[in-house]
């Protein structure tokens, strides 16, 4: 489902001294990292619906919501307004800094804008993040199953993933008593992740409290990703820094307007950081993208100070889907889903399916099974070997109901058929 980038290993004919000489051309540490698997997913079941197959993809993490149209309004205005022809400050925009120390300030962390650096999407806050704080050798502990770019943008820099597994006996949460087992003198941060990606598990208030006080108290620094902190469901979101404040100097919280706005595609997001943590990721960014796009900072600004009503509405249509979607996949045979507390994701296990013959195949694997469901139902899923856990699949939810019913109701119908 994806392509290891280590098989990858390209050549190219590159001028030497005026002769010809073949040479590798990825370096040694982008070719040990794989490619994502969820754009891989996405992209494929696109291109075979540009074909004509009828491909139904729960592959990618993307609201088919449209943009706020205020949002919208704010980005076609700042594409007329001079200033957002030019350069202008690495680290962002200062009304959009402003306006997200504004929103952490609201959920209990206090910080000023200095803190905060505007990066291409959330993604690239993560990628910040390990630029800065990593050393080779540095050991990061990351629960299972796990989003896919969290342990190769810890390899990239030189880090050790020390992944901790976890599943749905255990509501998918990580417990104080398996991060001390895991703790070594080598360990650098814990990537705490809450809504989660790919399960939609949520920490409860205390659980959250006592990670950030343990984290605290043997001075390990943490990367809060907060990007789903908007989809919750029957639950409350808790933002670590609020529920264990001791651990405020040792936080990196990354988040974005891409999931909460719909904004995927205009790649804002950020992180905010201790001073000096923040510091050094502006550095960085001053080299590596100058700074974000202009007319979509101006966006990000009208989503984060503008009317929140939008947020409501597509969490409630969220909800729907959970439970819709939840249901369905419970009814299919050798299924088992658990409901997600928050996101838009299910993560359900198909063990129950290894050691069937479904399609004409042996499912041996939940990668296997994923490959027969697109090439015999036209249905995209993630296998959970994308995220550390094989025999599980992630189905993301964002799509509209008539979909979901279509989409789950051919899976059944393939497992049905034998």
């Amino acid at each position: 489902m994806t392509a290891l980038a280590t098989s990858a290993r390209l050549t190219r004919a590159t001028f030497r001294h005026g002769t010809m000489a073949d040479v590798s051309t990825l370096s040694d540490r982008v070719a040990a990292i794989a490619e994502s698997a969820t754009l891989a997913v996405d992209a494929k079941a696109k291109a075979l619906k540009a074909a004509g197959r009828p491909v139904i993809g729960f592959g990618a993490g993307e609201p088919d919501f449209p943009t706020p149209p205020h949002v919208v309004a704010a980005a076609a205005a700042a594409a007329t307004d001079p200033a957002n022809h030019r350069y202008t400050p690495a680290a962002g925009l200062p009304a959009l800094r402003e306006a997200i120390a504004a929103d952490s300030t609201a959920q209990g962390r206090p910080v000023s804008a200095s803190q905060v650096v505007v990066t291409n999407g959330g993604k690239q806050a993560i990628f910040s993040t390990m630029a800065t704080l990593l050393n080779p050798g540095d050991e990061v502990l990351l629960q299972a199953p796990f989003w896919v770019t969290y342990p190769e943008v810890i390899r990239l820099f030189g880090g050790v993933p020390v992944v901790i597994p976890t599943d749905e006996t255990t509501g998918y949460r990580l417990t104080v008593d398996a991060l001390e087992a895991a703790r070594t003198p080598r360990t650098r941060m814990i990537v705490h992740v809450s809504p989660a990606n790919p399960t939609g598990a949520v920490y409860e208030p205390a659980a959250v409290a006592a990670i950030g006080e343990w984290a605290a108290a043997h001075g390990i620094l943490v990367m809060s990703d907060d990007i789903y902190r908007h989809l919750v469901y029957d639950t409350v979101f808790t933002p670590l820094c609020a529920a264990a404040p001791a651990a405020d100097p040792l936080t990196v919280v990354v988040d974005g307007v891409a999931k909460a706005y719909a904004m995927t595609g205009w790649r804002v997001g950020w992180l905010i950081a201790p001073p000096e943590i923040a510091a050094g990721a502006v550095t960085l960014q001053s080299h590596m993208t100058s700074n974000v796009n202009n007319v979509a900072q101006q966006a990000a600004i009208a989503a984060l100070t503008g009317p929140q009503e939008v947020i409501a509405e597509m969490r409630a249509a969220f909800d729907r889907r959970r439970r819709l979607m939840v249901g369905l996949l419970n009814d299919i045979d050798g299924v088992i889903a658990p409901e997600p507390a928050g996101a838009f994701y299910a993560y359900p296990s198909i063990k129950g399916l290894i050691g069937r013959n479904l399609g004409g195949r042996l499912i041996d694997s939940s990668l296997t099974f994923a490959d027969v469901a697109l090439e015999t139902a036209n249905v995209a899923v993630v296998p959970g070997e994308a995220f550390g856990t094989p025999g599980y699949l992630r189905l993301s939810y964002a799509m509209g109901d008539d979909e979901i019913r279509e989409g789950i109701g051919r899976l059944g119908a393939l497992v049905a058929a034998g």
